[in-house]
């Protein structure tokens, strides 16, 4: 199924299209803007299908013959961008994909919709390659442009669309949708809503991945002994985790979400809220001897790691920096 009721804690973006739709009031360019794995895609296709669905509602049908063709991937009006480098967009495929095949009029429905996935990718001449089409579009093109971060897509291009960026999922919706849709147990659905730290579509892959306990029991067993390992030993063992499918980004919110057990526990004493409870005389001992600046430094230097990364600093580099971080505050 794909429909807006099946967007789960994006609201306010859920009823700005919907009354778009209702109020046929189409914008020619949208920016989506959110973290890897958010729902931007879902949402993306929603839209996508309901501006296309013959019925013409604030909802797809999911019934009528453009719907089906949407649901399958085969709508003739509905154009995912794709690019052959996978770090860039670039200018010719804006041109020959966009600009192009803008000025045919639609086959059959009565837009002709763009999704550019990973929009953040574009290089500086495919976006202002996009800009001559953002600017004088025909009546029927809506360009939708999905992104993990905005920092590198240009003010001219951002001005010209209406951005709606996603938001954080609260926890309590988070582990509801596992437990009801997926039927999630409760421990996992706990554990899976902390690690996605409000991301649906990260509590799902971690739902459902067989490796994902792996990961957690051999990030716990660092985080236990770390002050016994020398730093090749430490460095070696995370290298290891880059043998399972999870993303390592994954692997160091496991890490984050310890050291936020160990703020907690120091600043209450109680081990009922935390998610490595079981594991309460490892996280006594680490709060016994940490101070409270030493985690947060741990916790900051965590997020650091994942940016630097995200930036393709040298992975040895990024892990010998945060490891020193942990021996010395923790």
């Amino acid at each position: 199924m794909a429909k807006f009721a099946d967007i789960v804690g994006q609201e306010q973006i859920r009823g700005h299209l919907q009354t778009a739709l209702r109020q046929k009031r189409i914008s020619h360019a949208y920016l989506i803007n959110g973290e890897r794995n958010s729902g931007k895609e879902f949402i993306a296709r929603i839209f996508a299908m309901a501006l296309q669905c013959e019925r013409g509602g604030d909802e797809p049908c999911q019934e009528c013959r453009s719907c089906r063709q949407a649901l399958s991937g085969n709508h003739p009006d509905i154009i995912r961008v794709i690019h052959e480098k996978p770090n860039s967009i670039s200018v010719d495929d804006i041109r020959k994909q966009v600009n192009a095949d803008i000025a045919i009029r639609p086959y059959q429905g009565p837009y002709k919709v763009y999704l550019i996935a990973e929009g953040e990718k574009m290089t500086v001449q495919a976006q202002n390659a996009l800009l001559k089409t953002l600017e004088e579009p025909p009546e029927y093109g809506v360009i939708l442009i999905l992104a993990n971060g905005t920092e590198s897509i240009l003010p001219t291009v951002i001005s010209r669309c209406v951005t709606l960026n996603m938001r954080p999922v609260p926890d309590g919706q988070v582990k509801k949708y596992l437990m009801e849709t997926l039927q999630v147990p409760d421990y996992r659905a706990e554990v899976c809503t902390a690690f996605s730290r409000g991301n649906i579509g990260r509590a799902k892959q971690l739902a459902s991945s067989e490796e994902f306990d792996k990961v957690k029991e051999e990030a716990v067993t660092l985080l236990k002994y770390i002050h016994e390992m020398e730093l090749s030993e430490i460095v070696t063992s995370i290298r290891h985790i880059t043998e399972y499918q999870l993303d390592v980004t994954n692997y160091l919110d496991i890490l984050a979400v310890w050291y936020r057990d160990v703020l907690m526990f120091k600043a209450m004493n109680d081990a009922n809220h935390l998610i490595f409870r079981e594991e309460i005389q490892y996280i006594k001992k680490v709060a016994d001897r940490s101070s409270y600046e030493g985690i947060q430094k741990i916790l900051e230097a965590l997020d650091k790691a994942k940016a630097r990364l995200a930036a393709n600093v040298s992975f040895d580099l990024t892990m010998e920096l945060l490891l020193l971080t942990i021996q010395e505050n923790s």
